[in-house]
């Protein structure tokens, strides 16, 4: 086998090849484990600062710009709630157009989008129980959505990894609910593989083509295949595949439609099971000027949304806090632009701002944004001294217990970190706040930039950095 004699010879000196002299203010445990993964550090960054100090106890490559994946969703929601505040709601505004008699609507029924993160079925059945208690039953009109508030401008669904139906891939939308996907549980009984999806939508069928096999429950998606035959056009969702023995259930969640179809949909399911009737058909539609509005119905509050948005990194949330930022510093509609601009006025306001940065979506779906790790890590230090600290910090998954975080860091570095993961191909991030055993509580940022970091080696640095951080 001589032809393989260079090959391992160029593995060997990778593995054995000495990090620059830089890394070597690295703790020994970092360095470790990027030799362990024939890494040199060039594309690592770290930055650790006590909350109580003017100066990082730890600085590597910390003013090198990298792409920071979900971490960003941290900086979005500190602006969010250091120029919203803590309380702030959205509204989904509800307008007649027509005298209502004997229960009867002689008119549209308009529903004006706010940009609500997450409007959910609860939520929309909530609402619309409000709606009845008006006086409405009967609807002679159409159903009108006005989702103008935001403004997307030509993105288009799946963009990043050409994964369209992907729950993360979901677009903002104003009048955006249950973030615009369906549960589909598959179960087994006995020898039959049943498929249940939720929320209820009006006039959409799901084809059940699943069999199964003989075998463990591994596999990817367990084997199920999920397509839209007509896309998101159709009202028509079909899962085939083989559904192994070893699986007693699993669950996928995938858009089906488009925003405003899918809002018609539920909204005509629930409207239909308290007992109302919609006559007319969906039209996309301003709010028109002869219209009367009737209900005003709002959110949760910023704050308690916050928790969602980071212990579980969802994407379409955040991509609302910045359109939202846009609509309250430069008015309607929102978009990225609007959103973009805020948020870099912020940091320059705040004595932040670093050359080069770029926060494309707010939510870190995306390849184009860069920061600093010291940017970062500064403004988490800025951000344990504001009045709202509480509320960032609470919405950080907590190391061991919840979110992203709940089967990581077990053992005796448990429940002494809040910190948010970020994770795209070739780039795995951290960031938060770490409580060392001394008491002390530091901001740390790690952000690793490397071909497959995200396939094990980032996490790995990750691990060695904090621990490190909680034995200080």
């Amino acid at each position: 086998m001589p032809y393989l004699l260079p090959f391992l010879l160029l593995i060997l000196l990778g593995a054995t090849a000495p990090l620059p002299a830089a890394a070597e203010s690295l703790p020994p445990r970092v360095i470790s484990a990027l030799k362990n993964h024939q890494l040199d550090g060039s594309g690592l960054s770290v930055y650790v600062q006590a909350v109580d100090e003017t100066e990082p106890l730890l600085s590597f490559n910390a003013d090198v710009l990298r792409s920071p994946a979900s971490i960003i969703k941290v900086l979005t929601s500190y602006a969010a709630l250091d120029l919203l505040g803590p309380a702030f709601r959205w509204h989904t505004g509800v307008w007649v157009t027509g005298p209502v008699r004997n229960g009867r609507l002689e008119g549209d029924l308009i529903l004006r989008g706010g940009g609500d993160p997450s409007l959910t079925t609860e939520r929309l059945w909530t609402m619309l129980r409000e709606i009845r208690a008006l006086g409405i039953t009967e609807i002679a009109g159409d159903l009108v959505i006005d989702d103008t508030l935001f403004a997307l401008n030509s993105e288009r669904l799946g963009e990043l990894d050409r994964q369209p139906y992907r729950a993360y891939s979901a677009l903002p939308n104003a009048m955006l609910v249950n973030y615009n996907v369906v549960e589909f549980r598959i179960r087994r009984s006995d020898r039959v593989v049943n498929v249940h999806f939720d929320p209820p939508l009006d006039n959409f069928e799901v084809e059940n083509r699943i069999t199964s096999r003989s075998g463990s429950c591994a596999g990817f998606q367990r084997g199920v295949a999920f397509a839209l035959p007509q896309g998101l056009e159709g009202r028509r969702a079909v899962l085939s595949g083989e559904f192994p023995t070893g699986c007693s259930e699993f669950t996928l969640w995938r858009a089906v439609m488009h925003p405003p179809q899918y809002t018609d949909a539920l909204l005509r399911a629930l409207w239909r099971h308290l007992g109302g009737t919609i006559e007319g058909d969906l039209r996309l539609a301003p709010v028109p000027e002869n219209a009367r509005r009737i209900l005003s119905y709002p959110s949760r509050p910023l704050a308690e949304q916050l928790r969602e948005i980071n212990k579980w990194s969802n994407n379409v949330m955040t991509r609302h806090l910045l359109l939202t930022l846009g609509v309250e510093r430069h008015g309607a509609p929102g978009n990225l632009e609007k959103g973009r601009e805020t948020l870099q006025a912020w940091l320059e306001d705040r004595g932040l701002a670093v050359p080069g940065t770029f926060i494309d979506n707010g939510a870190g779906l995306s390849r184009r944004t860069r920061i600093t790790a010291s940017m970062f890590g500064r403004m988490l230090v800025d951000a344990w001294q504001h009045p709202y600290m509480p509320e960032l910090v609470a919405s950080m998954p907590i190391a061991s217990v919840d979110g992203t975080l709940r089967n990581r860091f077990r053992g005796d570095t448990a429940g002494r970190m809040h910190l948010k993961t970020g994770r795209l191909d070739h780039v795995s991030a951290i960031a938060g706040i770490v409580t060392s055993r001394s008491g002390r509580r530091y901001a740390v940022v790690v952000i690793m930039n490397e071909p497959n970091a995200h396939q094990g080696s980032g996490e790995a640095v990750q691990d060695a950095l904090l621990r490190w951080v909680v034995n200080l």
